[in-house]
């Protein structure tokens, strides 16, 4: 499939430079499922493994897992909700999609039955059916950049969604998540996050995510969760403190203090309101007819 510009998100390299690091060095302060997105509390005494479960079924239920044959994770990091869709439903097929080549080399160890890993953009995958069910989780994040016009950073999102009601059966329902601006605007994006931690890579307002999808999807639920991630990345910080020694030995000083950095500045942003969590449920809209009035 070619894509007319201005499809322009995070190249694979950006993405390898983040996600790359190390299988290992991820296991270290990640849940045991190496879930690496902001989990969702019901309770304050469940633990972090069981956070992320909840927020595994809140997108899975939102994509109707329960009556999909065949499902697709956009990003799908280290597998982890294609492993819970199959805990719920066996019989269900996965497809995961990431620029990742440690992830899909951690997935395809794992031999999972009924999960096929693809090492490509969404921009590229051509199904040979349609989904029942989309979700993407911390993937929305790298679909736009910073040197990009606001014009066409929306225009990319909107390509995104083209991409899903293209490969949505009639009725499909989509469910994202994703970080994004609140009491903050581009032109405050973090430098050090900028080069160091997520090059090539923005975050939408959520009036962005809305306009993109504007006759492709409607919203049918949103969830503003900036503490819940804030959370996230305190057990995060003292999972990584816990396992410093064995930290500095896989990745090094130098990275070991940027990862430290990165996840306090991210604690203080969505404690502060300056980034949000949303999460956002989304069915797919029929094509559009012309509207004709009555007289």
């Amino acid at each position: 499939m070619t894509l007319s510009t201005p499809h322009t998100g995070a190249s694979a390299e950006a993405i390898q430079h983040h996600y790359d690091v190390g299988n290992q060095f991820y296991a270290l302060w990640l849940d045991p499922g190496m879930t690496y997105s902001s989990a969702l509390w019901y309770y304050d005494s469940e633990s972090l493994e069981a956070a992320q479960r909840n927020k595994q079924d809140w997108h899975l239920d939102r994509a109707g897992l329960d009556n999909a044959e065949r499902l697709l994770d956009v990003g799908c990091g280290w597998g982890g909700l294609m492993r819970r869709a199959l805990e719920r439903k066996p019989d269900c097929h996965c497809t995961g999609l990431t620029l990742s080549e440690a992830q899909a080399a951690y997935i395809n160890r794992l031999s999972a039955p009924n999960i096929e890993v693809r090492l490509e953009s969404w921009a590229d995958h051509q199904p040979d059916e349609p989904y029942d069910g989309i979700v993407s989780v911390g993937a929305f994040e790298h679909f736009a950049r910073l040197d990009q016009s606001v014009a066409d950073k929306i225009a990319g999102y909107r390509q995104f969604f083209e991409f899903c009601r293209r490969n949505l059966r009639a009725g499909g329902q989509l469910s994202l998540q994703t970080i994004s601006y609140e009491n903050a605007s581009r032109s405050q994006f973090s430098q050090f996050f900028a080069n160091d931690i997520f090059p090539e890579s923005d975050l939408p307002h959520l009036a962005e995510i809305a306009e993109a999808c504007r006759g492709i999807f409607e919203i049918v639920e949103l969830r503003n969760d900036r503490h819940h991630y804030a959370n996230t990345l305190r057990h995060w910080q003292k999972n990584l403190r816990a396992h410093k020694d064995e930290a500095l030995a896989l990745v090094g000083e130098a990275k070991y203090r940027d990862y430290e950095k990165y996840l306090a500045l991210m604690v203080v942003a969505f404690h502060t309101g300056t980034m949000n969590l949303s999460r956002l449920a989304l069915r797919r809209l029929p094509e559009s007819t012309p509207f004709t009035s009555a007289r």
